[in-house]
């Protein structure tokens, strides 16, 4: 679908879940700007007290699917898919980088941290060293630099 169609939607979704998150971001080829979008794709990190209203609140807009135990999947009736991140503070900004991508991006940086012998943890966890040793990812920026390469705006990931 175009971007314009689907900026609205995601933010129509992101409006309804909001009250009921500490933070919520838009990623994915939305965030990057990209003219056509395949699905949404959102991080959210639920408020503990209304965690399980969430889940009453997607099921309000749409059917909703666990993937595995972080990712709740949205289907609404405009035949769309939403793709819920679920996050913590200490995973939401590697996972708004790795959400946001592109699969390009995600790639060039995970390869880069491994020509160092580190490890950039797909579940949001951040960049660590060959001793399992957590060395960023409180910003996408400190990714960036620990890799040692200039900060790119989610639309210049491709």
């Amino acid at each position: 679908m175009k971007l314009e169609e689907a900026r609205p939607i995601g933010e129509r979704v992101k409006d309804i879940l909001s009250p009921h998150c500490d933070k919520i971001k838009i990623v994915g080829s939305i965030r990057r700007g990209k003219a056509f979008v395949h699905d949404i794709d959102m991080v959210a990190i639920p408020k503990p007290e209304t965690e399980l209203l969430l889940n009453t609140v997607l099921c309000s807009i749409g059917t909703v699917e666990m993937n595995g135990s972080k990712v709740k999947k949205l289907h609404l009736p405009e035949n769309i898919t939403v793709d819920i991140y679920l996050a913590t503070p200490a995973t939401w900004a590697t996972l708004l980088l790795i959400r946001t991508g592109s699969a390009e991006s995600n790639i060039r940086l995970s390869g880069l941290a491994k020509s160092k012998g580190w490890h950039l943890k797909a579940s949001g966890e951040g960049l660590f060293d060959e001793d399992d040793n957590r060395i960023v990812g409180d910003t996408e920026e400190s990714i960036f630099s620990a890799l040692g390469i200039p900060y790119l705006e989610p639309n210049e990931r491709g």
